[in-house]
C-alpha cells in the first residue's frame, strides 16, 4: 500500500480516497491508511514511506485516550479480528481500523488555539475568524485567550470552505451546532494538554463527528499530523511560530516550483520525502510512546 494501487489480493475498495481506501461491510467499514500523500487536494505521484502505518498508530492512540470524552467507531485494529478476506492480511497490519459505520455530519469541527495559518490571514484582514472577534495585536502564532470553534463545510469534491457558527446552525441545528462546538473545544483542550506533555504544542485540529443511531461519535481520524498542526514546544516563540511537524514541508517545497496546483501533482524529491517522513515519525514517537515497529 505504498503506491495508489490497493494490495491486489484484496477487493477493489468501495470508495478510494485521495489517502484511503474504503471497504463497505454493511454496518461496519474497513478504512485503510495508504501511504499516498495529497497536498491542495492533489494526490502527488510519490508516497511517504510508512505513513499509513505511523498516522494510524496516532489516531488509534488517540482513539483510546480520548474515550472517556465521547466514544468513537473503531471497533479493532487487530487484523485477526477483521473479517475475511481481509483477517490476518499483512499489508493491512497497522495501517487499518475496522469501524462501525455511522452516519456523517457534515461539518468539519476546526478548532484553533494558536493563530496561524488560514487563521491568521483572515486575522489580518478582518481581525475576526469565522465570525470570532480577537483581541488587537496579536502576532502570527499566539496563543489564544481560549480556544475557538472555527468549522467548515465538508465536501467530497474540492475545497472545503470556512463558516461561521451560525451558519453551523444553518446546516445541522442549534442544539447539534452547541454539541460539536463545545465537544470539539473539550477534545482540543486535552489533546493539548496531552501533547504538551509529550513536547508538542497542539495548534490547531480538527475532528469529524458521525451519528451511530441517536448516539455521536468520533470517527474518521484524530490528532494526526495530518489532520492538526504541530509545533515542538522547546521550539515555540510567539511572534515567531516554529516550523509545523506535519506535511507543511511538502506544502513549502510545492509551493517554491513551478505548478499551478491542478493535478497532476509533481514528483517529490527524496529530501522531501525523507524530512516528511522524519516529522510524522517524530510526532509517532513522542505521542505513542513508541517506535513505529515497537
Amino acid at each position: 500500500m505504498t503506491s495508489h494501487e490497493s494490495v491486489t489480493a484484496l477487493p477493489e475498495p468501495t470508495h478510494r480516497g485521495k489517502v484511503r481506501d474504503v471497504f463497505d461491510l454493511g454496518d461496519q467499514l474497513l478504512l485503510v491508511a495508504t501511504d499516498r500523500v495529497s497536498a491542495f487536494d492533489v494526490v502527488l505521484p510519490n508516497a511517504i514511506p510508512d505513513k499509513g502505518r505511523i498516522l494510524t498508530g496516532i489516531s488509534d492512540f488517540w482513539f483510546r485516550d480520548t474515550e472517556s470524552l465521547v466514544p468513537n467507531h473503531v471497533i479493532s485494529t487487530d487484523v485477526a479480528d477483521f473479517p475475511k478476506p481481509f483477517a490476518g492480511v499483512d499489508e493491512l497490519r497497522g495501517r487499518s481500523m475496522l469501524v462501525h459505520k455511522a452516519e456523517r455530519i457534515d461539518v468539519e469541527c476546526v478548532v484553533r488555539g494558536y493563530i496561524a495559518g488560514g487563521g491568521w490571514a483572515d486575522y489580518q484582514r478582518t481581525g475576526r475568524v469565522s465570525g470570532h472577534e480577537l483581541p488587537p495585536g496579536l502576532t502570527k502564532g499566539a496563543r489564544l485567550p481560549q480556544p475557538i470553534f472555527t468549522p467548515s463545510t465538508k465536501e467530497d469534491e474540492g475545497h472545503d470552505e470556512p463558516i461561521d457558527f451560525d451558519e453551523t446552525v444553518a446546516i445541522v441545528g442549534a442544539k447539534l451546532a452547541e454539541t460539536l462546538r463545545d465537544l470539539s473545544i473539550r477534545i482540543y483542550e486535552h489533546g493539548h494538554r496531552v501533547a504538551r506533555e509529550k513536547g508538542f504544542l497542539l495548534a490547531d485540529t480538527k475532528f469529524e463527528f458521525g451519528l451511530l443511531g441517536d448516539e455521536m461519535i468520533l470517527i474518521d481520524e484524530v490528532l494526526t499530523p495530518d489532520s492538526s498542526r504541530y509545533w515542538r514546544r522547546e521550539d515555540y516563540r510567539p511572534g515567531e511560530p516554529p516550523d509545523s511537524w506535519d506535511k507543511q514541508v511538502i506544502r513549502d517545497y510545492l509551493d517554491g516550483v513551478d505548478w499551478n496546483k491542478q493535478p497532476p501533482g509533481p514528483r517529490l524529491p527524496d529530501e522531501i520525502v525523507n524530512r516528511a517522513r522524519e516529522r510524522y515519525l517524530d510526532v509517532h514517537l513522542a505521542i505513542t510512546g513508541r517506535d513505529l515497529d515497537g
